[in-house]
């Protein structure tokens, strides 16, 4: 029997010693998560917006500029929002549903740092069928238990009371489905919650893929939800995430510019 052994000691998120340090760099996570989104295919005309808290002002944001496509997004291009929808550094225009969503989402959750929102093909289909994700693989057990259901849609999110319905929706999860919409996810860091949104549109698929093919083997709850500690922790969500951002800063290093 081969005995493996697993590092006890993994890489941890940094630590800072100036808020203009820690500025830069979450703005460069965010370019980079743009990045990745569009090279993921998660891109959907003028739809789709990831957030970050200002480390300094926590009740400002950064954003991406409406109509900008992700791929061309750099961390200079990202505009400063306050919670009451002024646009506070930057000149470019600000996606209204994007303000509406996200700054209620943060100003209901203190705890997150970020959250992800796109029109992405997997998403979007699963979101029409009304249920949550079953725990069908490793991956999916990292929303076991830990992801809701916004079981409504009245169009485009513009009103403030809409958004705090959806915020209310997702609770203390790091995920939710939109129900005729698409996926939303958060986490303590940029890369946390653009790496929840990957690995739930890629659920999605999975899902479709199994239910398409026959019927699908549920892992058994408690293995679920043993298997949700191991791979859906904070850490795990920003670990998960380190190889796709050193990949497309090597890709596409003008993200950082």
């Amino acid at each position: 029997m081969v005995n493996v052994r697993v590092p006890k000691v993994i890489p941890q998120s940094p630590t800072f010693s100036s808020f203009e340090a820690e500025r830069l760099y979450r703005k460069q996570r965010l370019a980079a998560a743009f990045r990745l989104f569009a090279k993921f295919g998660f891109s959907e005309g003028i739809a789709g917006h990831i957030t970050a808290r200002d480390p300094e002002n926590p009740n400002h944001f950064w954003v991406n500029p409406f109509g900008m496509h992700f791929r061309l997004i750099r961390a200079s291009d990202l505009i400063l929002v306050n919670h009451q929808g002024e646009v506070i550094a930057g000149n470019k225009p600000l996606n209204e549903a994007a303000f509406a969503i996200h700054s209620q989402v943060h100003a209901a959750r203190p705890d997150v740092v970020a959250a992800a929102h796109a029109h992405s093909t997997y998403g979007k289909a699963w979101s029409c069928l009304g249920r949550l994700l079953d725990p069908l693989t490793q991956d999916a057990c990292s929303f076991y238990g830990d992801h809701g259901l916004f079981d409504d849609y009245t169009g485009v999110v513009l009103e403030i009371e809409e958004a705090r319905r959806i915020a209310g929706a997702l609770g203390d999860r790091k995920a939710l489905i939109l129900r005729n919409h698409g996926l939303l996810t958060v986490g303590h860091t940029i890369d946390e919650a653009a790496w929840w949104f990957i690995t739930m549109e890629r659920s999605c698929q999975v899902q479709l893929m199994a239910e398409a093919a026959g019927k699908p083997i549920l892992i058994e709850p408690e293995y679920a939800s043993l298997t949700a500690k191991q791979v859906g922790s904070h850490h795990m969500g920003w670990f998960s995430f380190q190889p796709l951002y050193d990949l497309i800063v090597q890709e596409q290093p003008d993200l950082l510019d």
